[in-house]
């Protein structure tokens, strides 16, 4: 463990310990990266010229023009938030399966997905369809916990279902195409929800009085009329989807410029609701802004970290410990995910795509693993930091809005079933790689030994003379008269 010294570890843990006592991540991590840099240069380990190279790389995380994705998706998603199309979507959805058991769980699935595609916050998700959802769902005799769970839950199929700030983050980290980890999404995005479609359905048969009906008096009369209000909401969700995704997933446009054109439609439906005022900018502008200062903030903080890290060997320090893991590649991901699956207990899916993942990638590239998949797979596993109590942001979220009547433990115990079924996720992914890569275009495969290239003049097929021309019959190209090449070390040619 201590083969690469043993400064690479006192960063890890002196990382960790700081993150426990609650400083700043950004500040943290900056702070202990340049202490450990200045007892590395004191002791001989570590070269003040890696330090030279931090302007460069500040400079590059302010001018990389990915990251420019992440303020134009959140300021989509805090538009659309307040809108008034979730309220459309849901309450139209709620009507059309309210006459079945469960019928309100169904559509709240429904609607955090849709939102999910043309939000990708799960603020706003949870939110949203807690302060409308909620107060039905409860008075209408649904299980508090059930109830909280599905908001929850629902709402935090938005960090897998693209357009995430989770997939953007974690693109950036791998070096790896945001549209390719949107398209290696798609699959998992699909099994999620259909996991939680079967388990309401299930529990709607074992349990049908935890989610009743809605009376006939509320739900009003299965018509026209309802049929073109949900698709009145759907439908400009649809185009807006495919603003942001199609253009992505067809090469019509970058994630950056997608995300701007996710803002414009975002605004003309805020202006079709009549809801397009300057507070409402206003305040999306802010939200925006805090976000987006958060994320370069953490990046900084983890360059420094990382730098100094890299420097000292510990990405060599970690792909030893981790290589040897049994199990080869499989071995490695289930012994990551569970690692990654605690800390999320703490950190913040951003904190983890900063500072964990840039150590994990190399060893996962290094073991024949596909970043893509692994990046999906590391998308899937981080929804629980969401979900799983006592820290799971979505139940805070949940329990800012929920009436006193929700007890504190219901909302916990409610997220647990939820929880169990994102893990369920998290090994099918594992274990069936093909519901990523089956979405991605690798490209026609072409033998190299099979191409030829026919240049006019050489006789068809291409036969370049050897360096320097002459000897054994090789063709002469006119005025190219080069030395022999000769290897270091060799005795130089005899004069002729």
């Amino acid at each position: 463990m201590f083969d690469f010294g043993i400064i690479p570890p006192a960063m890890f843990l002196g990382m960790v310990i700081f993150m426990l006592y609650g400083f700043p991540v950004a500040f943290s991590l900056a702070a202990v990266g340049l202490f450990f840099g200045i007892i590395g240069i004191a002791t001989g380990h570590f070269s003040e010229a890696f330090l030279q190279a931090l302007p460069l790389r500040f400079f590059g995380i302010v001018s990389n023009d990915l990251l420019l994705a992440i303020p134009f998706f959140t300021f989509m998603g805090a538009v659309l938030e307040r809108c008034g199309l979730a309220e459309d979507l849901l309450e139209g959805t709620g009507k059309l399966f309210g006459g079945i058991p469960g019928g309100l769980a169904y559509a709240v699935i429904l609607v955090g997905a849709v939102l999910g595609a043309i939000t990708g916050t799960v603020a706003a998700s949870v939110i949203t369809m807690g302060v409308i959802s909620l107060p039905i769902m409860l008075r209408y005799g649904y299980s508090p916990r059930l109830a909280t769970g599905v908001i929850a839950a629902s709402g935090t199929i938005t960090q897998v279902i693209p357009p995430s700030l989770v997939l953007v983050v974690l693109a950036d980290q791998l070096g790896r195409s945001v549209g390719d980890m949107y398209l290696g999404a798609i699959g998992p995005s699909i099994l999620q929800v259909t996991i939680f479609v079967l388990f309401v359905l299930v529990m709607s048969i074992i349990r049908p009085k935890s989610m009743p009906p809605l009376p006939k008096e509320v739900r009003g009369d299965f018509n026209w009329a309802l049929l073109a209000k949900v698709l009145m909401g759907m439908v400009p969700s649809i185009v807006l989807i495919f603003l942001v995704l199609g253009t992505i997933f067809m090469g019509l446009a970058t994630p950056t410029e997608a995300g701007a054109l996710g803002v414009v439609g975002a605004m003309l439906l805020a202006e079709m609701n009549r809801r397009l005022t300057w507070p409402l900018i206003r305040e999306a502008m802010t939200s925006t802004t805090h976000i987006t200062s958060m994320v370069v903030m953490i990046l900084i903080g983890s360059t420094c970290f990382s730098l100094v890290f890299q420097g000292m060997d510990g990405s060599r320090w970690i792909e030893h410990m981790l290589s040897g893991i049994p199990g080869g590649p499989v071995g490695f991901l289930i012994f990551v995910n569970i690692f990654i699956f605690v800390l999320a207990f703490f950190l913040d899916f951003f904190e983890i795509a900063f500072i964990v993942i840039p150590m994990l990638a190399p060893v996962a590239s290094s073991l024949g693993i596909d970043l893509i998949w692994f990046g999906v797979l590391i998308c899937v596993n981080m929804q629980t930091s969401f979900m799983h109590p006592p820290f799971g942001f979505a139940l805070f979220y949940l329990r800012s809005i929920a009436s006193k009547d929700v007890k504190t433990s219901d909302i916990y115990m409610g997220a647990l079933p939820w929880v169990g079924m994102q893990i369920i996720l998290v090994a099918i992914v594992i274990f069936w790689p093909q519901s990523v890569t089956y979405w991605l275009d690798h490209g026609p495969k072409v033998d190299p030994n099979s191409i030829k290239i026919e240049v006019p003049g050489f006789g068809g097929q291409l036969g370049l003379p050897p360096v320097g021309g002459g000897g054994n019959g090789a063709p002469q190209i006119p005025g190219l008269n080069l030395p022999p090449l000769g290897l270091p070390g060799a005795p130089p040619p005899p004069a002729k």
